[in-house]
Order: C-alpha cells, then sequence, then structure tokens
C-alpha cells in the first residue's frame, strides 16, 4: 500500500471510531473532543477516500480504460 492509502485509511477510521465512542457516550478520541470537529473529519475523509479510489476524474477514467484494455481490472 501507498502511503496516501494509509494515511486516508487511518483518518477514516479515527473519525468514524471517533463518532461512534460519541453516539455510545464514552469519552472521545482527546485529538478529536469536539463532536462537530469528528464529524466534519469523518466527511472529509469519506468524500476523499471516495474520490481517491473511484474514477471520477478525466485522469482516472483514462487510467481505468487502459486497466481494462489491459485486463487488469474486475
Amino acid at each position: 500500500m501507498d502511503k496516501g492509502t494509509i494515511v486516508r485509511t487511518v483518518a477514516l477510521a479515527i473519525a468514524w471510531i471517533n463518532m461512534i465512542l460519541a453516539n455510545y457516550g464514552l469519552e472521545l478520541i482527546p485529538v478529536l473532543s469536539e463532536d462537530v470537529i469528528a464529524e466534519i473529519l469523518a466527511g472529509v475523509a469519506t468524500v476523499w477516500t471516495w474520490f481517491k479510489n473511484n474514477y471520477v476524474t478525466i485522469k482516472g477514467k483514462e487510467q481505468k480504460k487502459v486497466l481494462q484494455r489491459n485486463n487488469l481490472t474486475k
């Protein structure tokens, strides 16, 4: 895995764990002590992860075509 994938995965996990802790009234992760910050981070991480792992840009669509031509994608 590349560094970007690891960072996105960790950010997403921290944000969602924090939201779950908040929903159950448990102590939040100290870095993300406010509900609003946790929600914003979860939203940003979700959109970022979706965008980076899908072919939504022109460059991404071109990459997908190359992968498909070479039978490298499902």
